[in-house]
């Protein structure tokens, strides 16, 4: 859409990179005829490694499952990373390019007594959703994802936006941009409004408590 106009308004939906792809200049001022609202805000993947370290306190090695061609997935990695020294976590890039690549990185985080995993956003990730769940089982290791069909699929926790609020922001822009606003006032925004989801039933299985300030902030707990 982009190559084929410069100048009909577009209003996106769940991008995770909108400058690094080059839809926007930049997110305060796009520039052109596109904006829109990402999919996550790159410092928010230090809240993963937060809340893995909440649920199960022994972690202090974190494998973290990511698209490593995707911008967004390497910001999120760079956001934890930034936070795993200050609290004593090693962490561990996992591509999921591929099944094999994936069963053999997640049995090798499954090796340490101490491990998690942490399973960023992207395609990739949820076309091998079931394989990660079920390993995650199989090796009993605790999982942080970003949606909440994750912990609905059997998933232990998932902390991340909701994702039908964008469509309703989306629909604002889109009525103003009718009434003559354009796209380049108005700015890219990243999600404002995040929920928290556990599966209780996961938890037992894998042998984890949940601390009771976890399950105080939780949106749905799934038993």
């Amino acid at each position: 859409m982009q190559h084929v106009t410069g100048s009909l308004p577009i209003v996106f939906v769940r991008v995770p990179d909108p400058v690094g792809a080059g839809f926007v200049e930049t997110l305060a001022r796009p520039g052109g005829n596109i904006t829109g609202f990402m999919l996550f805000e790159y410092s928010f993947g230090g809240k993963w490694l937060e809340v893995l370290k909440e649920i199960s306190p022994k972690v202090t090695q974190a494998g973290v499952l990511l698209n490593s061609i995707n911008t967004g997935s390497i910001g999120q990695f760079g956001a934890i990373q930034g936070l795993a020294k200050s609290i004593r976590v090693e962490v561990n890039p996992i591509s999921v390019r591929n099944a094999e690549v994936i069963e053999r990185a997640i049995a090798a985080v499954a090796r340490s007594t101490d491990g998690g995993l942490i399973v960023t956003p992207s395609a990739a990730a949820s076309i091998h959703r079931d394989l990660i769940i079920g390993l995650a089982a199989k090796h009993k290791l605790p999982a942080v994802y970003a949606s909440r069909s994750n912990v609905i699929d059997g998933g232990l926790i998932s902390y991340g936006p909701d994702w039908l609020d964008p469509f309703r922001l989306a629909a604002g822009y889109v009525d103003r941009i009718l009434k003559g606003e354009k796209p380049d006032d108005l700015p890219v925004q990243a999600p404002t409004k995040y929920e928290l989801v556990i599966n209780l039933k996961t938890a037992k299985a894998l042998g984890l408590t949940m601390p009771p300030q976890i399950l105080a902030r939780a949106d749905e707990v799934i038993e």
